[in-house]
Formats: C-alpha cells, sequence, structure tokens
C-alpha cells in the first residue's frame, strides 16, 4: 500500500477535524470499500429479486454459488498475489517499469489457463441437475474473478485506490442492474448478471493498467525466473487465504451446522449472517490501521533505512526504531478501542437483524465472539503487515501456517463440543496468533539494527 500515505498525510496536515475525518473516510474506503461493495452488490441482487424469481430458492442458490466464486478465486490467487506485488515493487525500485506490464500479461494468462482448467471439470460433473448455461457462467465467472484479485492487487502496486473503488463500485451496480434486467432467466438470470458486472469491473482495471505501463511486449514470465521468484510469499498467501476461509467451509460441510443448497455447495445459516455482521465490523479497524500503517509508520520506516544507507548516527537510528516501536503499540491500542465501539453498534442492531432473518436469538452469543475475532484479525493483519514492512518472510510463513493449522484444529473441537462453542475457533486460533506475533515482532525490533547492519 505504499503511496498512499502521501494522501493521507496531506489531509492529516490540515490539522483539523475536517481533515482527520476525510483521512479516516478514505482510508476506510480504500482498505474495505472493494469487498464492502462486492457484499452490498451481491445482497442487493437476492433482495431486489426475492419474490420476483421463481423459484426464490434460486436467489440463496445465486448468493451461496458467488460466495463459494469468491472464497475459491481468493485462495486460488493467494498463491501469486503477494510474490506479484514484491516483483513489482522490486521492479520499480530498480526503474525497470518496462518488465512489469508484460508479466501482469503473463500472471494473467496463467490465471486464466489454471482456473479455466480447475473450473471446467468442477462444473462438468458436480452440477449434472443444472443447465449447460449454468455451467459456462460457472466457469466464467471463476475465471473472470481470478483476474479481478490480480488485477486489484497490480492496480494498488501503481496506486490507483480511487479508481479501484469507483470501478468496483461501477462493477457492482452494473451487476445489480444486469441481474435485475434477466432474473426472468431465474437462477441463469442472475449469474448472467453478475458476469456482466464483473466483466465490466475487469475491462476498467486492464484499461487503466495498460494505459499506466509502457511495454514491448504483452507476455512475460520473468517473475518465475529464480532471483525473481519469491516461493515464502506464494506460501504466504496461500495459508493466509486459506486460513480466513477455514471455519468457514468446515460449517458449511459439517451436517448439524450445513445445509446443500445447489449441487455440491453448502450454506450454513446460523453461521454465515453472525460473519458478515462481525466482518461489517472491520470497517473502522481497517481504516484506523491504514491510517496509522502508511503515516507514522512508514515515515519512520523510510527514516530509518535511509539513514542506515547514507551513514547517519546511531543514536539517530535508534530513535527512529523506538519511534517504529511506538506506533505499532499506540496502533494496535487504537484498533482495538475503535473496534470495539464498532462492536457496540453491531451488537445493538444484531438482535433486530436475526429477528427479521428467524434466526434464534440464541445465535447472539456467536456475534459477540465473531464481533471479538474480528478486532484480533485487523491486529493479526496490522502484524503481517508490518513483518512485510521488514522482509521477514519466515516470519510470515510461520504465522499464516499457524493461523490455517489453529483454526482447523479449534473449528474441529467446537464443532464436537456444540452450539455453544461455535466461533471460538476462529476466536481463539487468531487469539494465538496474535500473541505470538506481538512476540515475535517485539523481539524482531529489539534487534533491528543488529539484523539490518550485520546480517544484510
Amino acid at each position: 500500500m505504499a503511496g498512499i500515505g502521501f494522501e493521507l498525510r496531506k489531509l492529516l496536515r490540515k490539522d483539523t477535524l475536517l481533515g482527520m475525518l476525510r483521512a479516516y473516510g478514505y482510508a476506510g474506503i480504500i482498505s474495505s470499500g472493494p469487498w464492502v461493495l462486492s457484499i452490498i452488490g451481491i445482497l442487493l441482487v437476492g433482495l431486489f429479486s426475492l419474490g420476483r424469481v421463481i423459484p426464490d430458492m434460486a436467489v440463496t442458490q445465486f448468493q451461496v454459488t458467488v460466495t463459494y466464486l469468491i472464497a475459491a478465486s481468493l485462495i486460488l490467487t493467494g498463491v501469486l498475489q503477494l510474490a506479484f506485488t514484491r516483483f513489482c515493487a522490486d521492479r520499480s525500485f530498480e526503474h525497470r517499469e518496462d518488465m512489469i506490464l508484460p508479466n501482469f500479461g503473463g500472471i494473467t494468462l496463467l490465471v486464466t489457463l489454471v482456473s479455466g482448467c480447475l473450473g471446467l471439470p468442477v462444473a462438468l460433473f458436480l452440477f449434472p441437475e443444472q443447465s449447460i448455461l449454468f455451467r459456462v457462467l460457472l466457469v466464467a465467472c471463476f475465471v473472470v474473478l481470478s483476474n479481478i484479485w490480480i488485477a486489484t492487487i497490480f492496480l494498488s502496486g501503481m496506486k490507483q485506490y480511487r479508481a479501484i473503488v469507483l470501478l468496483y463500485a461501477l462493477g457492482y451496480g452494473i451487476t445489480v442492474g444486469a441481474a435485475l434486467l434477466l432474473r426472468f432467466l431465474d437462477l441463469e438470470g442472475l449469474l448472467l448478471g453478475f458476469l456482466i458486472g464483473q466483466v465490466t469491473l475487469l475491462t476498467g482495471q486492464l484499461v487503466l493498467i495498460v494505459r499506466g505501463y509502457p511495454a514491448q511486449s504483452l507476455v512475460a514470465f520473468d517473475m518465475f525466473r529464480r532471483g525473481y521468484l519469491y516461493p515464502s510469499l506464494m506460501l504466504v498467501g496461500l495459508l493466509y487465504n486459506a486460513g480466513v476461509w477455514a471455519d468457514k467451509i468446515m460449517f458449511w460441510m459439517d451436517s448439524g451446522t450445513g445445509s446443500g443448497v445447489i449441487g455440491p455447495l453448502r450454506a450454513s445459516l446460523i453461521y454465515d449472517i453472525p460473519v458478515f455482521l462481525a466482518y461489517l465490523s472491520l470497517i473502522p479497524g481497517m481504516a484506523v490501521f491504514l491510517v496509522r500503517m502508511e503515516t507514522d509508520f512508514v515515515e519512520y520506516y523510510t527514516n530509518f533505512y535511509d539513514a542506515v544507507r547514507e551513514g547517519g548516527s546511531l543514536a539517530y537510528i535508534e530513535e527512529m526504531r523506538n519511534q517504529m516501536v511506538e506506533v505499532i503499540r499506540q496502533g494496535i491500542f487504537q484498533i482495538l478501542k475503535i473496534q470495539t465501539l464498532s462492536a457496540l453498534l453491531i451488537m445493538v442492531v444484531g438482535a433486530g437483524i436475526f429477528s427479521s432473518l428467524g434466526i434464534s436469538d440464541l445465535y447472539l452469543p456467536l456475534l459477540k465472539v465473531q464481533l471479538v475475532a474480528t478486532a484480533l484479525q485487523v491486529v493479526f493483519l496490522a502484524i503481517i503487515n508490518v513483518f512485510c514492512y521488514l522482509d521477514q518472510r519466515r516470519m510470515l510463513v510461520l504465522l499464516t501456517g499457524l493461523f490455517l493449522v489453529l483454526n482447523v484444529l479449534f473449528t474441529a473441537i467446537s464443532l464436537q463440543l456444540g452450539p455453544q462453542f461455535f466461533g471460538f475457533g476462529f476466536l481463539l486460533a487468531l487469539a494465538v496468533c496474535v500473541v505470538v506475533g506481538l512476540w515475535l515482532v517485539a523481539r524482531k525490533m529489539e534487534a533491528l539494527e543488529y539484523s539490518t547492519f550485520m546480517l544484510h
């Protein structure tokens, strides 16, 4: 996210309440806008289609299908997201921007082929009761979504943050409109409307990318050459995305908490709604996280390494290190504080939403557990971000691998123990990872001068 800090610092320099609100609002939109717009768009399609699509079950089938498509495409492309971001950052640092666009073309071609090859047999053999049109749309949506995630990461590296949000708003606005116009085709119509919106979004992203970088060729695979490839970052992206979705998938597949919706796809009403409401509370926490990391932390981080490269005094270098530590401490405290306020607001409206959806109030404790878990997830993201800046790839593999393993283990235990323990698997996994991560950050920051001078 390097680059957004310039815009945030410009807003904060005004030293006014309006400037501060604009900075945090801007950060909240940039950090959470795309996925919030995605969720709202899918919900609006369902809301406007209920009672108009025959049968109504088609609406639920559409929403569950899209959820699976998003989860699968994120896990698949997670293998490439961080590694490709690092490749682009390194080439920009070397002033070799001419290599970036061709390698984006290569990654896009690879993602298209892999997602198509994976999606085709799934659509052909696991949905025998669905139409040919549904199966074609399923594969097409999976391929397009996979490319959208790569393009989004690429545009973030180009600092096109506002363009990303505007394109997502346009794409999902068209998704809602097209799905409503085509709803007479039932499930296939809703899915075709979704595809039209996503193709519009991807097309806009590709136009910005091609205009933004010069290139002699359109396809290259330099990223996979020795010296350019970072297998550890590929593993981190896979482990983190798999860890985030692991508990949801386990609740979907469990016979006691999940139910079949379409083909092999299952959903868990008692778990999905509390998780969705809890994730809405992430927006203010993500805004605080982005402001703190991309303003104060980046400033001291830059000063620290500039002083190392240019021969600054040891006292100054130590002062910049101490300032980074203080920013991390204050940032985590502020995240927890703002997440507490956000969680309280969600708790107030949660009972009414549960009642309108016909969900028992007995599951309100699950919502509270998920609200705490999402607060810890923002802290976990902050820890991961610190280690990304410090280029501690082994630490990242350790933390994300631990997160995936613990989430699977603790969620399995919670499913065995019963409803009163639902959600604690995800919460405990994050709690352990946050504690371990903070301890590792503290150790690394204590020895930062030594590792910087002696190990590099």
